[in-house]
């Protein structure tokens, strides 16, 4: 498989910072969250309210630390390898050469979602999108998570091959959790994103 390494795209967003919560970004004039807060909400969703609305911060734990050193060599032998190219090359060449490429960015403003894909698989009949976690266990968390990457992936290029989300031991070449972004999952996810929408808006409580 072709490594691409994207470094630039097309469309350009009106990006502002929210005025009170930390994180949280206006872009096309609509609430955006970086998909990662999903994983928090499904563990907590107190602690999205006491780290980015009243700005309590915690310290990094060691597992946290050895996974961010882990992510960062990864990313740097791919980019020695790759083929730099952008976001909308990759993905229409990869509809006849299949390639990957890792820390890819997808935006959606419809969705208010956005964030970094860990690897992806651009195949000329699928698409799968893959999530690095420590352990191998599939938390309704971390699915989510990379349920909301197939979403802004899918909304992002109208790409209609199939798309699967993966997640994969960190540091392994280990897929413990692999599923098809059906119709019933994308409705699914969009319920729970409508939720987070709410949090910030205030017109859904923290629990």
């Amino acid at each position: 498989m072709e490594q691409k390494n994207i470094i630039g795209y097309e469309k350009e967003y009106t990006i502002k910072n929210h005025p009170s919560i930390k994180g949280l970004q206006i872009i096309e004039g609509k609430n955006n969250f970086p998909i990662s807060w999903l994983n928090q909400q499904g563990y907590c969703e107190y602690q999205l309210y006491l780290e980015y609305m009243k700005g309590i911060e915690t310290q990094p734990t060691k597992a946290m630390t050895h996974g961010s050193q882990i992510h960062e060599e990864l990313e740097n032998i791919f980019k020695q390898e790759a083929t730099p190219s952008t976001f909308e090359d990759a993905i229409e060449a990869s509809k006849e050469n299949a390639s990957m490429s890792r820390e890819c960015l997808v935006i959606s403003p419809k969705y208010g979602i956005r964030g970094y894909i860990d690897e992806i698989w651009m195949k000329p009949d699928e698409i799968v999108i893959i999530d690095d976690k420590p352990g191998r266990t599939p938390y309704q968390s971390t699915m989510n998570q990379v349920r909301a990457y197939c979403l802004a992936f899918k909304e992002m290029t109208g790409d209609e091959r199939k798309i699967k989300g993966a997640l994969r031991e960190r540091g392994t070449g280990n897929l413990f959790w692999i599923e098809v972004f059906t119709p019933e999952i994308e409705n699914e996810i969009k319920f729970t994103i409508d939720r987070m929408h709410g949090l910030f808006e205030g017109t859904k409580p923290f629990i």
